[in-house]
């Protein structure tokens, strides 16, 4: 009976022919027959996505707001009572909603298909006994697999045989370092996926050798598919859909009571019930900021597109609102605050041996003890750190091609985790030449006993020279020592124990992953903003720390470095106690972001977090922004972020900050401009019935002023740039409801003005016998909200020391709402459309002078709010 890798998790302590028994198959693989049936059975060997959604789906799901339902049921009673314009206003705006939200979300699901694509899409297996190359998709359990260098591993396999085999696994497993792999059985045991020396894992990479291997898992049972089975979850509410669905539950309760109190009232006093139902309807719509679902999704729509120019990719619009209220940023090292290009910052040198000549011994060994490949355009191929010693050695005129010629290499000792060490023998003039490159702790046992003319003695010498490898790794360097022997000629057996004795020392190398310039700003941005950075790494604590420091990350003493080993031995209320004072975890597994996160979380924090592989994913997946590398990142893990990065780089998450904040701040203007417009219509409306004067405004002004004035320069908020202060204060406490920081008291005493003015005008205006009272009336209200929506562009900033070209859809929105009323009051179709008359110029000017009011009474309120600033600085 066939049995799955998920049922049998022992394949790597079972010996191969048991396997072979087990599975079904044998050597020679498994005839066409057999793997077709077990197709049929087991599906094809792909990663598939339960939350796959159709085109339908997206779009039906810009329909499922709340705000929205809202808007249709206004504009479904609309067009019942008559009011066709309205319904047609209301319906361009959640048609307008509709097509911006299902665009975005369409191109981020095509842009992940895309990424799928790069996935390996072909094997090469023995088909009854045969070679035969087929679609990875078509991998069974059972078949044979030949692999080769390069190849991605296309299902979870058990080598049968392997040759010089090793395997990146970093995606799946986090360890940075290549995998010698082997087909010897492990012992009976307790063994982490990194230390089953004879498997191989889907998606992971052979850098070196080749092999041949059973397939014992395919698809969702592979050790991918189950971890993308738990990043298969419903997606978690962002702070703004959050505060925005509790807004329109009880703005969609408020407007219904407003609707009734008013219908109420006007009933008792004995108004004409169609007027009334008209108006009460009206003033209900009048209550619900109808271009807010628009709004939001324009801000966020900009928001990711200007993302994207800046290397982000948004897959989820309303994540980018969330990066607002982040409060953590956990990082990885490498690539993102580093340069990911290890550097050779300093050498340490020893005396040359007289057998070197003129040749300085050191950067001979440097050029010459390695594996790495320069092509003809410049470029380098090879493992990062042999690439940095070949371009050190290059850069001093010791490049490796050239002195091949002169120390052609004839045998090397490859490096192993046991040794530490590789060497690599070139044939002289004198004899043969071992260069042995290593750990510096490690050769100095090798070395001979007294080096003539280099060490005095290699016991005197050694605590001086560990002392200084211990300086270089204090500054964040890591260090490779090199040696050298001349033999006379080549051994019979090439060992460790004939070649990797009686060294002689000739120096050693700091290499360090450079900071990058930008990282070190944007960290100090972050600072600034009060937003807590994070790194986490699989190097050493020195290493780690020092980088740290280099970077603005450690800057306390308060600040704390936690090795992974650590944080094992801490239960989760002891390492919650300390998280907020946890600056860099070093020799971190992967799987540990997780508790990272939920400690964070539990603390109250919102965290962003970065991660590349494969068992970042649940981590991304959990983060309240999980941002994923697009250079070196996994599919599962791009699968899982919320964002990713297109040049992997720290810098472009602290951009995504800075817009998040910016779209947050010019929704929550929108709706300080909206909601005391609106309240200013409801006051306006409700209380002149109660003073005994009429009506100020019939059902197509509340309409009108609702859905045009309002809207266009609503909509003109999202263009707004974002302020000086942006990314100088506190992230936005997610538990904060859209009224805090002043924002319900804002909309109380601006909406309160604007009733007052519009009543203030009609109550004057009637007492005068004009008979434009409500042309009066209408424009005033009209005006008042434009003068706030130019007061309010700025939530401290002055309108005089803003710019209006800084947003020019702002300055033509304005400007067409302005133009748009004098057509309503002056030309004639319109003043029988809206039933309005011409106003004299004394009219006018009087409706402007007072619609200024509420204008001049923002600035002030900013003024004021500014001294206080400076006076508590």
């Amino acid at each position: 009976m066939l049995v799955y890798a998920k049922n049998n998790p022992n394949y790597h302590t079972t010996p191969v022919a048991e396997v072979a028994s087990v599975l079904g198959t044998s050597p020679a693989g498994l005839d066409a027959d057999t793997a077709r049936q077990r197709l049929g059975k087991y599906g094809p060997n792909q990663i598939t996505d339960a939350k796959t959604r159709t085109v339908w789906l997206i779009l039906f799901h810009q329909f499922t707001d709340v705000m929205i339902l809202v808007l249709l049921a206004a504009a479904g009673i609309s067009g019942v009572v008559g009011e066709w314009k309205s319904t047609y206003v209301i319906l361009a705006i959640v048609v307008l909603n509709a097509v911006i939200g299902f665009f975005q979300e369409y191109q981020a699901e095509k842009a992940m298909a895309a990424l799928k694509k790069m996935a390996t899409s072909q094997a090469q297996v023995l088909r009854n006994g045969q070679p035969a190359t087929l679609d990875a998709a078509d991998l069974v359990p059972g078949d044979v697999t030949m692999l080769e260098a390069g190849n991605v591993i296309p299902a979870d396999v058990r080598f049968l045989d392997t040759h010089a085999l090793k395997v990146d696994e970093s995606s799946l497993t986090g360890e940075s370092d290549n995998i010698e792999k082997s087909s010897a059985t492990l012992p009976e045991g307790s063994y982490a996926l990194g230390d089953r020396l004879n498997m191989g894992y889907k998606g992971t990479f052979v850098t070196n050798g080749r092999a041949t291997a059973y397939v014992v898992a395919t698809s969702m049972n592979t050790e991918l598919g189950q971890i993308a089975k738990l990043i298969q979850t419903d997606e978690t509410a962002t702070p703004l859909q959050q505060r925005l669905g509790t807004f329109g539950k009880y703005l969609a309760a408020g407007a219904v009571v407003v609707c009734l109190l008013f219908f109420g009232i006007g009933w008792l006093r004995g108004e004409p019930l169609l007027n009334l139902l008209l108006v009460s309807i009206s003033l209900a719509v009048a209550a619900i900021p109808e271009a807010l679902p628009a709004v939001v999704t324009v801000a966020l729509a900009l928001g990711a597109s200007r993302l994207v120019k800046t290397h982000a990719l948004v897959r989820k619009l309303s994540a980018v609102e969330t990066l607002g209220s982040v409060t953590y940023i956990c990082t990885d090292k490498t690539g993102t605050l580093t340069l990911n290009q290890m550097t050779v910052e300093a050498i340490d040198e020893a005396p040359a041996p007289a057998f070197f000549g003129q040749d300085n011994g050191l950067l001979l060994a440097m050029a010459l003890n390695n594996d790495v490949m320069q092509h003809a355009d410049g470029g380098w191929l090879g493992d990062s750190t042999e690439v940095a010693l070949a371009r050190y050695a290059a850069d001093k005129h010791y490049a490796r091609m050239p002195l091949e010629g002169r120390f052609p290499r004839i045998a090397e000792l490859p490096f192993d985790s046991d040794r530490k060490c590789m060497t690599t023998l070139h044939r002289t003039d004198s004899g043969v030449l071992a260069l042995t490159k290593g750990a510096v702790g490690v050769l100095v046992k090798q070395l001979d006993t007294v080096q003539a003319g280099n060490l005095a003695s290699a016991g005197q010498a050694v605590p001086d020279l560990l002392k200084r490898v211990d300086a270089m790794a204090e500054k964040g360097y890591r260090t490779l020592g090199y040696a050298a022997r001349l033999l006379p000629e080549l051994p019979a057996e090439v060992t460790p124990k004939t070649i990797e004795t009686g060294l002689t020392f000739l120096g050693f190398a700091g290499l360090i992953d450079p900071p990058r310039e930008e990282a070190k700003k944007a960290v100090a941005e972050c600072r600034r903003a009060g937003i807590n950075t994070v790194m986490i790494t699989g190097d050493h604590k020195l290493t780690a720390k020092a980088i740290a420091e280099t970077l603005g990350i450690i800057t306390a003493p308060t600040d704390r470095v936690l090795t992974g080993p650590e944080l094992t031995k801490l239960d989760d209320p002891a390492f919650e106690a300390i998280v907020e004072q946890v600056r860099v975890y070093a020799r971190v597994d992967p799987a540990q972001k997780l508790r990272i996160i939920s400690a964070l979380q539990a603390q109250h924090h919102y965290v962003a977090m970065t991660g590349d592989g494969v068992n970042d994913a649940p981590a991304l997946k959990n983060a309240d922004i999980g941002i994923a590398m697009g250079i070196n990142g996994t599919e599962v893990s791009k699968e899982a972020a919320h964002m990713i990065l297109l040049d992997d780089n720290f810098a472009t998450i602290v951009t995504a900050v800075k817009h998040g904040r910016r779209i947050f701040d010019n929704i929550l203007k929108f709706i300080r401009y909206i909601m005391s417009g609106n309240a200013g219509e409801i006051v306006a409306i409700s209380l002149a019935p109660l003073l005994g004067f009429p009506i100020p405004l019939p059902a197509i002004h509340i309409l009108w002023v609702n859905l045009i004035t309002d809207g266009l320069p609503g909509l003109a908020m999202a263009y707004e740039p974002a302020e000086k202060t942006t990314m100088k204060r506190p992230p936005v406490d997610p538990q904060q409801t859209l009224f805090a920081d002043g924002t319900g008291w804002f909309i109380l005493w601006v909406g309160l003005l604007i009733g007052a003015v519009t009543i203030g005008i009609q109550v004057w205006a009637i007492g005068e016998g004009l008979p434009h009272w409500q042309t009066m009336t209408f424009t005033v209200l009209c005006f008042s909200q434009l003068g706030n929506a130019a007061a309010i562009r700025s939530h401290e900033a002055s309108f005089f020391s803003v710019s209006l070209l800084a947003n020019k859809p702002m300055l033509g929105a304005l400007l067409l709402a302005v133009a748009l009323q004098g057509l309503i009051i002056y030309v004639p179709f319109f003043n029988r459309l809206f039933n309005t008359q011409p106003l004299s110029w004394t009219e006018l000017g009087v409706t402007v002078g007072v619609s200024s009011i509420v204008f001049w009474a923002v600035e002030v309120q900013k003024l004021i709010s500014r001294q206080r600033t400076k006076t508590s600085q």
